[in-house]
């Protein structure tokens, strides 16, 4: 019986692609976890979980996600400068408002390694307000 032995991707034999997504009516949750998986590269066949093997992904219309239940209202982002009473709480509602990209960011980041692969990872996703027309021919992939 011959022993097969277990390739390890590398930066030489990852090939990576462009993908585009439209986030206009998608819940953010399942946005996101599609999102990551694909910076990731789980999909590739040659997912090395130690390597960036991902692909760049560009989601358009950010502030077009939505969300279930009653996280319009409820839902808050938590910050904290160091010092002592440098707490901030945002709610969803107003972050939609002002910065609908830094939502997105932030919940494919807590679904990356929480290290520097998951920081390097992070700078493949591009995320913007309505659809710009240079990214227009990048390959559309659908999210249920």
């Amino acid at each position: 019986m011959k022993k097969t032995k277990t390739i390890f991707a590398n930066n030489a034999m990852i090939k990576r692609q462009w993908y585009r997504i439209d986030a206009d009516g998608i819940v953010l949750g399942r946005l996101a976890t599609r999102v990551a998986n694909y910076l990731r590269g789980k999909q590739k066949t040659l997912f090395t979980p130690q390597t960036d093997c991902g692909d760049y992904i560009v989601v358009v219309n950010a502030e077009k996600v939505k969300v279930t239940g009653n996280k319009v209202k409820d839902k808050t982002y938590f910050t904290h400068s160091g010092f002592p009473g440098g707490d901030r709480l945002v709610s969803f509602e107003k972050l939609g408002a002002t910065q609908p990209e830094k939502i997105i960011r932030l919940a494919v980041r807590g679904m990356l390694p929480h290290n520097r692969l998951g920081a390097k990872v992070l700078t493949k996703l591009k995320i913007f307000r309505g659809e710009p027309k240079q990214y227009s021919k990048i390959p559309k992939l659908e999210v249920e």
